[in-house]
């Protein structure tokens, strides 16, 4: 916990407060069966019964002020820890959104929601129970042990023998279930990453008949995570009986050796209900210990995995000198690019894209497409060579001013929860209204919005669950619009909008786009043949690149897609 304790740190008065709140709850609690053993010792053996009714109201009074202590206690612990665990929670979250393409492809979606949920409130309960329990408990256990040998030393040693093995119990138990709380983890991670794929393809399994697959999927991550489990809990649940057992071996030994004493009169039976109860005290303490470290033991093994994230750095880092500012012309070139996710995606990839040049890219799924403009947008880094803007090379810009001059509207499109507006203007937040209103007209997307019944506030539903794919990929296209970008990426972004559709967006782009670059990922031959550049891709090589004409006459490959689509003959010329 040492790394993550500097998020308690702002909170360092709470957490302060709550243990010595403690102290004074714990301190009443002990003095109880001291004023017992007087009351029984000294007032009614005696027959004193005005010592009876002061010793009576001092026990009231020890109550009344250790519930003070333990209220004060719950209070500024409770405070501390939540404050910490949100702190914690939206550092990690932080983290996450710092990362680049390459750790969230390892960390996986179904992790970081278990992450940001279960492990983070793991570790926020952690620091509750230390606040709360875990400092209240030593003090019992050792507290009560220092007043039995007050009460009487010789009742005192007989316990010493019961405690020793019920510690080193304690201490076996708690280091083999840390292995197995970190199963558990991981066996949660597969049940939400499971959970998470289905609801969000839930129109593909049903789509497909697959929910009967899809029960099985779950069955099984369920299974597991239910195994793991049981294995947790059982060690956890040795604890309670054998602290019993040896409670109660321990006042039976106790009552033994003190029966014929109270009978020699060198033993009071206040004494030995005083040393019973702190013995009591002691041992139920130490069931609530076991109890709490296991779930310490389940906190460690979050902390470990938030600290896994926390510590890892991004795959895609500024450079100390990178630009801050930059504004281009435009002028994109790749220079023998090589990139892939250990076997490589895109070998030796050349070409310039000159400002306001439209510029597609053609080829076969699995050619490299996405992987070539995702390195435009740097959300991965070359392998080898290197991709310019204007002739500055991307790592020399700051990430975060290099996309403030793309707009990209990707293959998928993802919507948030919200209005059409808001989701327009997710682009630039300072749109105006009219801005948004352009972007969705050259978009094409105006005039279905204008169909909803609130218009550009209507309420879109999860990932925009209300839309068709061809709607939702339009808004995606104007909020990339909206930003008035200098570099302009479409992935594959119009495959759902039908032909008439597209043909208006490329209508629109074509006048909107004057002077800046745009690059347009397709897989209808319709949508390239007016661009000014194509790019032809084949197992990661760039094959051909030229006009549609041109291409019609030095590439068998470009001929043979566009053959395939409009099923035309190629009686082709040389003309241009």
């Amino acid at each position: 916990m040492r790394k993550l304790l500097i998020y308690l740190k702002p909170y360092w008065k709470h957490a302060l407060i709550a243990p010595l709140l403690m102290i004074l709850e714990v301190s009443m609690d002990l003095m109880q069966p001291r004023m017992m053993q007087r009351i029984m010792d000294e007032g009614i053996r005696l027959g004193n019964q005005p010592l009876v009714l002061e010793t009576g109201v001092l026990m009231i009074v020890f109550a009344l002020l250790g519930a003070v202590g333990g209220i004060g206690c719950t209070y500024f612990a409770v405070y501390a820890a939540l404050n910490f665990g949100a702190d914690l929670r939206s550092s990690v979250y932080r983290k996450i959104q710092s990362l680049s393409f390459g750790n969230l492809d390892k960390l996986g979606t179904g992790q970081l929601v278990t992450l940001l949920t279960n492990d983070v409130t793991q570790v926020q309960d952690a620091v509750l129970i230390v606040l709360r329990i875990l400092v209240r408990a030593p003090l019992i256990a050792v507290g009560s042990l220092v007043m039995a040998f007050l009460a009487s030393p010789q009742l005192a040693l007989v316990s010493v023998p019961i405690i020793l093995p019920l510690i080193l119990l304690l201490i076996i138990i708690i280091r083999t279930a840390h292995p197995l709380y970190l199963r558990v983890q991981r066996s949660l991670d597969r049940v939400n990453t499971v959970i998470q794929e289905n609801l969000a393809g839930v129109r593909v399994v049903k789509a497909f008949v697959r929910e009967e697959h899809e029960k099985g999927r779950f069955g099984d991550a369920n299974s597991t995570l239910t195994t793991d489990s049981i294995r947790a809990m059982q060690l956890t649940s040795i604890t309670a009986p054998a602290v019993l057992l040896l409670l109660n071996i321990g006042i039976a030994a106790i009552l033994w050796f003190s029966g014929t004493a109270v009978t020699q009169g060198t033993l009071t039976v206040g004494e030995i209900v005083a040393v019973i109860t702190y013995f009591t005290q002691a041992l139920s303490t130490l069931v609530m210990v076991s109890t709490l470290l296991m779930r310490l033991s389940r906190a460690q093994a979050s902390v470990e995995r938030i600290e896994a994230v926390l510590d890892s750095q991004p795959d895609i880092q500024d450079r100390p000198s990178a630009l801050t500012e930059f504004h281009p012309q435009g002028r994109v070139a790749f220079e023998k690019v090589t990139f892939g996710f250990g076997e490589p995606v895109l070998k030796d990839i050349s070409f310039v894209a000159e400002p306001g040049q439209t510029v597609a890219i053609l080829g076969a799924t699995g050619s490299g497409k996405t992987s070539l403009i995702h390195l435009i947008a740097r959300f991965y880094d070359v392998d080898s060579g290197r991709i310019t803007i204007d002739g500055v090379d991307i790592r020399d810009i700051r990430q975060s001013a290099l996309r403030q001059q793309i707009g990209i509207a990707l293959q998928e499109a993802i919507l948030f929860s919200g209005t059409v507006a808001e989701n327009i203007r997710y682009g630039r937040s300072t749109a105006t209204d009219v801005q948004v209103a352009e972007a969705a007209h050259s978009a094409q997307a105006d005039e279905f919005i204008m169909a909803l019944p609130d218009t550009y506030q209507a309420v879109l539903g999860q990932r925009g669950v209300n839309l068709s794919g061809g709607q939702k990929q339009r808004l995606a296209i104007a909020r990339a619009l909206v930003r008035k970008p200098t570099i302009l990426i479409l992935d594959d972004s119009t495959s759902a909008v039908d032909v008439e559709t597209e043909s208006r967006i490329q209508q629109e782009l074509a006048v909107l786009m004057k002077g800046r670059t745009s690059f347009i990922v397709a897989q209808r031959i319709s949508t390239v043949l007016t661009a000014d550049k194509i790019l032809v891709l084949d197992d990661g090589r760039l094959v051909a690149e030229g006009k549609h004409a041109e291409l019609m006459v030095s590439s068998p490959l470009y001929r043979q897609i566009y053959e395939s689509q409009l099923g035309e003959p190629t009686h082709v010329t040389t003309s241009r």
